[in-house]
Protein backbone atom coordinates (compact mmCIF):
# COMPACT_ATOMS: atom_id res chain seq x y z
CA UNK A 1 0.00 0.00 0.00
CA UNK A 2 1.40 3.35 -1.05
CA UNK A 3 0.59 7.03 -1.34
CA UNK A 4 2.07 9.77 -3.50
CA UNK A 5 3.94 12.58 -1.73
CA UNK A 6 4.58 15.94 -3.37
CA UNK A 7 6.68 18.48 -1.44
CA UNK A 8 9.29 20.87 -2.85
CA UNK A 9 11.61 18.63 -4.91
CA UNK A 10 10.01 15.41 -3.61
CA UNK A 11 7.58 13.68 -5.94
CA UNK A 12 7.53 9.99 -5.06
CA UNK A 13 5.48 7.05 -3.89
CA UNK A 14 5.84 6.26 -0.18
CA UNK A 15 4.95 3.08 1.69
CA UNK A 16 2.12 3.10 4.21
CA UNK A 17 3.13 1.48 7.49
CA UNK A 18 -0.03 0.99 9.53
CA UNK A 19 -2.03 4.08 10.42
CA UNK A 20 -0.24 7.06 8.88
CA UNK A 21 -1.27 10.70 9.26
CA UNK A 22 -0.09 13.96 7.74
CA UNK A 23 1.67 14.68 11.05
CA UNK A 24 3.64 11.40 10.74
CA UNK A 25 4.85 12.49 7.29
CA UNK A 26 5.78 15.96 8.57
CA UNK A 27 7.71 14.38 11.46
CA UNK A 28 9.61 12.12 9.03
CA UNK A 29 10.51 15.17 6.92
CA UNK A 30 11.37 17.20 10.05
CA UNK A 31 8.92 19.93 8.95
CA UNK A 32 6.85 21.99 11.39
CA UNK A 33 3.07 21.74 10.89
CA UNK A 34 2.85 25.51 11.44
CA UNK A 35 4.74 26.13 8.18
CA UNK A 36 2.71 23.81 5.91
CA UNK A 37 -0.72 23.54 4.31
CA UNK A 38 -1.56 19.92 3.57
CA UNK A 39 -3.80 18.76 0.74
CA UNK A 40 -5.12 15.22 0.47
CA UNK A 41 -6.51 14.44 -2.98
CA UNK A 42 -6.75 18.21 -3.67
CA UNK A 43 -8.71 18.93 -0.46
CA UNK A 44 -7.12 20.93 2.39
CA UNK A 45 -6.88 18.74 5.50
CA UNK A 46 -5.52 19.04 9.04
CA UNK A 47 -2.34 17.32 10.16
CA UNK A 48 -4.32 14.57 11.94
CA UNK A 49 -5.91 13.41 8.65
CA UNK A 50 -5.25 9.74 7.97
CA UNK A 51 -3.54 8.77 4.72
CA UNK A 52 -5.00 5.84 2.78
CA UNK A 53 -3.74 3.64 -0.04
CA UNK A 54 -3.66 5.57 -3.32
CA UNK A 55 -3.96 9.05 -1.77
CA UNK A 56 -2.00 11.99 -3.14
CA UNK A 57 -0.56 14.24 -0.43
CA UNK A 58 0.68 17.70 -1.39
CA UNK A 59 2.53 19.76 1.20
CA UNK A 60 2.59 23.48 0.45
CA UNK A 61 5.14 25.70 2.23
CA UNK A 62 3.63 28.82 3.79
CA UNK A 63 5.68 31.91 2.99
CA UNK A 64 5.75 34.69 5.57
CA UNK A 65 6.88 38.22 4.97
CA UNK A 66 5.81 41.70 4.34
Amino acid sequence: MTFKLEYNEINEDKELNGKTTILNVLDDLEVSPQTIVAKKNDQIVSEDAEINDGDTIKLIQIIYGG
